[in-house]
């Protein structure tokens, strides 16, 4: 009989590894270890965080899409800081809000390194599978993204690279680890190609400008020494860029087009300074233009982004040659604008903020801490969110009509960008002891809406009582850029055409004295330091401009008080030791209080009780009512009870929920009585003064030793 026999396979270990330091930690690469059929892939790992970051592209273009399909996905597993997924269901389920801003910040530096007429669809996914405290994931998804495109056959103009910097005690810190990022008053990341930045986004508080320009080309000298490691990896690992169907329009069309409706024209029908009669004049123009080729289906397909590319190259032609902008604005003028508080009835705080056909109405809401939205993620020094804002974005701000799905990436992102401008200038829980939940509604829009859901949200916070320490405004720039660095027009207050047809929209916000977010998007490969130091400079004077003459006319500072309609929080102290008591057995006693009064009631582990409701009376009742139960009562105070039970012997009297005491029936009343229904039924509420302990220890009182006119304590 034949042996039976074991075959096995071996793979040898065929895959490179790359490394270099970076800010005093080990980045390394493996290249060929792991993902192999995915068009590009990089097993990343700064420090202990290890990500594995791929690329991956469809063989065939979307059909009837006149834009680049690229998908960003960032998954933070939770095993990865070693912790099951909250909720019943033990696995990750839809991403979190900081893994889609995360998705966004890698989005928006790669997007336009990729062809303009490259229609396949595209997607970037990046794992996070190990997370060292000291290197932020996100970083490291940057790197590895780009490196897994930069290395596959997808055509893409890079590598790219990007460093967070932060700042503590004054000094710049690169690519802090998270203890350092909680505190930190400078959160920036920078993305750069070999030239150029093309990414900034930032949170700081009040960085004078000067120094957060210090702090991004600090990024930028770093981003370049990463670029020339991955350019070696490239180098020796990188597969040829495949060829595409190119999605341009043909020459011959653009010059079809012109014949019909020639540069004048088009001119005339794209500048005006109202939306909706440009959108008429061009949709005019496309019905004409449908008649003219309706013979001729190729181009028919290709007809609006036909019109598109003519506007966009009209528009920019006309800025940058002419320094004409569609609705006749200067280059530095901002658009008319308009602020006003207190539009919507019994809310907590509310205020509009306009800007040409932008405008934002902002609602706060104020809640008890114990409202605070928790956070479940990868940063253990981020567990709830005290302040929230979120902003919406309905198809009827643009007119424009269809169902409401909920938040988009967009949305997220704008409502983030915000709560990032508003939070160095945020209260203290000591000194405002709320959660705050403030919702931009954008009713219409036509430009940088992010930024006046800015100037919204500080007004209505302020005219909610919110004690900010500054207002902060926003404001965006733009860029059209001709054939040289040195050919460019930086435009001030950006409205939705010059967004559309433009290079970048970047947006600052801040308060007077400095910087407290930035959010920096191009279409272009990088812009110069120049640009940067000009963007920068002229949104600070669009800022200044607006907080002076416009917010503070409408809200000169906070109000000194939570409106009518908002929740009332008293806090108290109490022992720690008696935090049981006040609770009682199996919540007995607090939820007696919460239904007797109507208030909420929060305590921490270190004593600190927050009482919260709208009445006054009430909480001061259930405040009465804790400070009687963490009571040791001592000879001679007077309380008030009402009787809750009549026993032969005497009658038991309650203070507060779960403190009662007995006064016997020899200290009812001042007359020898012989029961004590006599003088006392069920209900009765009456003084007594405490007579001390007998001996047994048990505290005894008195209702007819009690002076007539005394005040009780628990009154």
């Amino acid at each position: 009989m034949e042996e039976n026999k074991t075959f096995s396979t071996r793979l040898e270990n065929n895959y490179k590894t790359y490394e270099m330091d970076l800010a005093g930690r080990k980045l390394s690469v493996d290249i060929g270890r792991v993902g192999k059929q995915a068009n590009g892939c990089a097993f990343i790992h700064y420090g202990d965080t290890t990500l594995l970051c791929t690329a991956t592209a469809s063989k065939e273009p979307r059909e009837g899409i006149d834009f680049f399909p690229l998908s960003v996905e960032f998954e933070e597993k939770m095993y990865s800081v070693g912790k099951f997924p909250g909720g019943f269901n033990k696995r990750e389920g839809k991403a979190s809000e900081h893994a889609v801003l995360t998705s966004r910040v890698i989005d928006r530096p790669m997007r336009p390194l990729f062809p303009k007429d490259y229609r396949n669809d595209v997607t970037l996914n990046n794992m996070v599978m190990s997370v060292d405290p000291e290197c932020d994931p996100e970083v490291v998804a940057m790197l590895g993204a780009s490196l897994a495109t930069s290395i596959s056959d997808i055509p893409f103009d890079g590598p790219c690279a990007a460093t967070q910097i932060g700042m503590i005690d004054g000094e710049f810190v690169i690519n802090p680890g998270y203890e350092q990022k909680a505190k930190s008053t400078l959160a920036l990341t920078v993305a750069s190609t070999r030239e150029k930045v093309i990414m900034i986004e930032a949170g700081a508080q009040e960085i004078p400008e000067q120094k957060m320009i210090d702090a991004i080309y600090l990024a930028d000298e770093t981003n370049k020494k990463v670029i020339a490691f991955f350019d070696r990896i490239v180098e020796e690992c990188g597969k040829p860029k495949h060829a595409y169907e190119s999605c341009a329009v043909p020459e011959e069309l653009f010059a079809a087009i012109r014949e019909e409706v020639p540069d004048s024209e088009m001119e005339v029908a794209v500048f005006t300074d109202d939306k909706q009669t440009r959108e008429n004049n061009i949709a005019a123009i496309t019905d004409r233009l449908k008649e003219k080729f309706a013979d001729n289906e190729e181009w028919l397909a290709l007809l609006p982004d036909a019109i598109y590319q003519y506007q966009k190259k009209t528009v920019r032609r006309m800025i940058l040659r002419e320094h004409k902008r569609p609705d006749g604005r200067q280059i530095r003028q901002i658009r008319p604008l308009a602020a006003e508080v207190d539009v919507i009835p019994r809310v907590h705080g509310s205020a509009m903020f306009t800007r040409g056909q932008t405008q934002i109405c902002d609602v706060v809401t104020l809640a008890p801490l114990s409202e605070a939205q928790k956070v479940e993620g990868l940063d253990p020094y981020i567990t709830k969110k005290r302040y929230m804002h979120q902003y919406n974005f309905p198809s009827y701000s643009v007119g424009e009509t269809k169902p409401s799905r909920g938040p988009g990436r967009r949305e997220i992102g704008h409502g983030a960008l915000a709560e990032r401008a508003l939070l160095p200038v945020m209260p203290t829980e000591e000194e405002f002891p709320y959660a705050i939940r403030a919702v931009s509604e954008t009713f219409e829009s036509n430009g940088s809406t992010s930024q006046a859901s800015v100037c919204a949200s500080s007004m209505a916070l302020m005219a909610a009582g919110v004690p900010i320490k500054k207002p902060v405004a926003g404001i965006s720039c733009g860029l059209v850029t001709g054939d040289t660095d040195d050919d460019y027009i930086v435009l001030t207050d950006i409205q939705g055409l010059e967004d559309f047809f433009g290079d970048m929209d970047f947006k600052v916000a801040g308060t007077h004295d400095g910087i407290t977010a930035i959010q920096m998007d191009i279409k272009i490969h990088g812009l110069t330091r120049p640009i940067v130091e000009e963007a920068i400079s002229r949104c600070k004077e669009a800022r200044e401009y607006i907080l002076t003459e416009v917010m503070e006319k409408a809200i000169a500072g906070p109000r000194p008080t939570v409106n009518e309609y908002a929740p009332k929080i008293e806090q108290i102290k109490i022992d720690p030791d008696k935090i049981g008591d006040v609770v009682g057995k199996q919540g007995k006693n607090i939820n007696e209080i919460i239904a007797r009064t109507g208030v909420k009631i929060d305590i921490d582990e270190d004593g600190s009780v927050s009482i919260c409701g709208t009445d006054r009376a009430k909480m001061d009742e259930a405040e009465k009512y804790i400070e009687v139960i963490t009571t040791d009562f001592e000879k001679d105070q007077i309380l008030k009870g009402k009787v809750v039970s009549i026993k032969e012997f005497g009658a038991f009297l309650e203070f507060a929920p779960g403190k009662e005491g007995m006064a016997h029936i020899s200290k009812i009343a001042k007359e020898r009585i012989n029961h004590v229904e006599d003088v006392l039924t069920l209900g009765d509420v009456v003084k007594v003064v405490c007579l001390g302990k007998d001996r047994m220890g048990r505290l005894n009182f008195s209702i007819k030793d009690c002076p007539k006119d005394a005040k009780a304590i628990n009154e």
